[in-house]
């Protein structure tokens, strides 16, 4: 055991040294085995290689796309295994192209995997070009999400873009079968009719249902996580809405600022919630390929705001005014997950605080907070197999309640691993950010960004 606790320590600190690709480097696998140290470096490459492994070894089989869920006890109640998710698995699609970079699996494991989940996405039910939130992973018939909730899903289609659009500048200067997959990507992109679903208004509406039209009637406006939407919808070069749409829908024609303070920390947009602050995947789920470093328009300077909205849901744990076991400045991190009561989109305040703590929060929020969303990866990875597993963190836990359950949620998952590359290299932020349609749309809305030519 020592000849391998030292083995490991050893690789890590090359791992760290040279900065090497090293495919074999193991971390703790066995249920008694103490934690091994890594450097920095070595840590991250394992958190972000286990949690690759959701996404390539977890996948549905049939298509390749990202399953909803796993639990690692095979109960999934009333969930089906083979369930696959639209959003879930455009995150996943960023995932496993840092995997294929960092030689986790060869690019041509690679091409055939995203091959499989081209062939799935072109036959699986869509509307107007919209994909709903779930299918059936080995038929591509749609499962409802709720009862009304069974047609298109604008949202979760738009997390599935910003990661195929990542996908085709991987591919577009690659091999030939590589800028052939590319091409069959650029049409699925071009399908989607984003314009339909302004159901003739100067706004977005989340659902459109083959049953029940537009009976959800869910006009998205901001802030929450679907900035990204109304991004992609002015980027589309075949149904791109104009700017009056982002201007009027998503920022309500500028009731969107809201300048207030919360821990002490400055915000200048108004967010969906009734706290002034909501669930922390806000900070992610829409810059995991939109790269907020130096991103603005009249509304925020993104960065600089979501950086603040992370420190504020630090700050509220650390204070902890509802005196909850475990919380502290190595384990924070509020945001919708599974919870000790089913699911919940936790939040720092009185009614969204359970005492659950779920790892991708802070995880994922490492672009904006380093350092501190490293002190909590060090402390979650030093409790060993109680929060650590097959395919990295378990989703959430609490100690209050002595409940740490050995399940993962597609969505959580696929921003620890992006997030990761997007802070060690940007490669997402720049695959996705040199989209021609991508850099064209922003220019559009009136962004600014270094990124932009």
């Amino acid at each position: 055991m020592k000849k391998i606790q030292f083995f490991l320590l050893l690789s890590g600190l090359l791992f760290a040294a040279v900065g090497c690709k090293d495919k074999q480097l193991k971390d703790q696998t066995e249920d008694n085995d103490p934690v091994v140290e890594l450097s920095d470096e070595a840590l991250l490459d394992s958190v972000q290689r286990r949690t690759f492994n959701y996404f390539w070894d977890g996948a549905e089989p049939v298509s390749g796309m990202a399953r909803e869920r796993y639990h690692v006890d095979g109960d999934y109640g009333k969930y089906n295994m083979n369930t696959v998710t639209s959003g879930g698995s455009g995150f996943g699609i960023m995932a496993v192209i840092a995997g294929i970079d960092r030689g986790y699996v060869t690019r041509e494991q690679g091409l055939e995997r995203m091959t499989r989940i081209v062939n799935f996405l072109e036959k699986a039910d869509a509307y107007n070009g919209v994909y709903p939130h779930w299918w059936n992973g080995e038929t591509g018939k749609v499962v409802g999400f709720s009862d009304k909730d069974n047609g298109g899903d604008l949202v979760e289609t738009s997390f599935l873009m910003q990661g195929l659009l990542a996908l085709h500048q991987y591919y577009v200067n690659g091999t030939a079968a590589e800028k052939a997959l590319a091409v069959r990507i650029d049409k699925i992109w071009r399908k989607v009719d984003w314009n339909w679903h302004r159901n003739s208004q100067n706004v977005l509406f989340w659902h459109w249902s083959p049953d029940h039209s537009w009976e959800m009637n869910f006009p998205i406006r901001g802030y929450n996580e679907c900035l990204i939407t109304y991004v992609l919808a002015a980027c589309s070069p075949t149904y791109g809405v104009p700017a009056e749409v982002y201007n009027e829908g998503w920022a309500e024609g500028g009731k969107i600022i809201g300048p207030h303070q919360l821990e002490g920390y400055t915000l200048n947009m108004r967010y969906q919630s009734n706290s002034g602050v909501g669930p922390l995947f806000w900070a992610h789920y829409s810059f995991l390929g939109l790269n907020p470093t130096g991103l603005k328009d009249k509304y925020a300077d993104y960065f600089e705001e979501m950086k603040n909205y992370t420190l504020i849901n630090r700050a509220y744990c650390i204070r902890n005014p509802k005196g909850y076991k475990g919380y502290g400045e190595n384990a924070w991190g509020l945001t919708a997950s599974y919870s000790v009561n089913g699911y919940a989109a936790h939040e720092p305040d009185e009614a969204g605080d359970l005492g659950v703590i779920t790892p991708t929060a802070a995880l994922s929020s490492i672009v904006y907070t380093p350092e501190e969303s490293m002190k909590v990866m060090r402390n979650l990875y030093s409790k060993g197999n109680k929060l650590w597993g097959q395919y990295g963190f378990y989703d959430a836990f609490s100690e209050t309640d002595n409940w740490y359950p050995q399940r993962y949620l597609a969505i959580d998952q696929g921003p620890i691993a992006v997030m990761i590359e997007n802070y060690r290299s940007g490669l997402l932020w720049k695959l996705f950010m040199s989209h021609p349609d991508v850099q064209k749309g922003l220019k559009k809305l009136n962004f600014e960004s270094p990124s932009l030519k």
